[in-house]
């Protein structure tokens, strides 16, 4: 059967998440059915480059599907997203990887983007996309406290009690921190993630930034591995999966 690799951008909010549950609407359920149509009424199988927990956002989301027909990228599109409607899930290209091509472990590089709003008027045009934090925030030393967690460590003060992987050794490539206008965004690259890793970073992070707590205490809560003295998760509505890199690159027929 034909494998497609799908570039995938969808609002969380509407989503229990990415992973097909036993109750609500999900991502992967919601192109699975639209999959159907093109697979002869079967029902088929997607996955995914990462399974974003409901109210993460997505722009760069990458998944696969193996269907029956053999179609131009274009076809598969166009037949996926007229029947996603009226879910907010589109698919934005699709490319023609091999047989063996998988969208999780094929992966090589996962970039996401936290944004908080930092004001004290609650978003209006923005709510469900950002975290609305009303007290100031250093962006500078969030920046700086965040530069010690880079490079390859044991994230386990940062991992979900509930995350299922085999062990919390991660190389974190990218943390930034920066001001732009009346937002606080926060980038974070790796070649894989922890559950609830990058939620669980913010939220310590905005400690310092509130000047609860010093430039040097999140490498403290890293170095002691206990999740219980790290900061908060932060909510799900602020964080966005930005993109997967695979080597070699896909030819996207957009």
């Amino acid at each position: 059967m034909p494998r497609y690799a799908l570039l995938v951008e969808y609002d969380g909010a509407g989503f229990v998440g990415w992973q097909r549950q036993a109750e609500g609407v999900s991502v992967q359920g919601v192109l699975e059915e639209a999959g159907a149509f093109l697979n002869g009424g079967v029902v088929p199988e997607v996955g995914a480059a990462g399974r974003t927990d409901s109210g993460v956002h997505a722009e760069g989301q990458v998944a696969q599907i193996d269907l029956s027909a053999d179609l131009p990228g274009e076809r598969v599109r166009e037949a996926l997203n007229a029947r996603t409607r009226p879910h907010r899930v589109s698919v934005l290209a699709v490319a023609r990887p091999g047989p063996e091509w998988s969208a999780r472990f094929s992966a090589v590089h996962r970039s996401y983007r936290y944004r908080i709003l930092n004001r004290r008027a609650r978003p209006a045009l923005e709510e469900g996309r950002v975290w609305h934090v009303p007290a100031p925030l250093d962006a500078a030393a969030m920046h700086e406290a965040a530069q010690g967690l880079l490079g390859h460590h044991d994230f386990s003060a940062f991992r979900a009690a509930t995350c299922q992987a085999k062990h919390a050794m991660r190389t974190l490539d990218r943390l930034d921190v920066s001001r732009e206008g009346k937002e606080i965004v926060v980038r974070v690259e790796a070649r894989s993630f922890l559950h609830h890793q990058v939620r669980n970073l913010v939220g310590t992070l905005a400690k310092v930034g509130w000047g609860q707590r010093p430039v040097s205490w999140p490498r403290q809560v890293l170095e002691g591995r206990d999740r219980r003295k790290a900061g908060q998760t932060a909510p799900a509505e602020g964080l966005c999966f930005v993109g997967v890199r695979y080597e070699p690159g896909l030819e996207w027929s957009a």
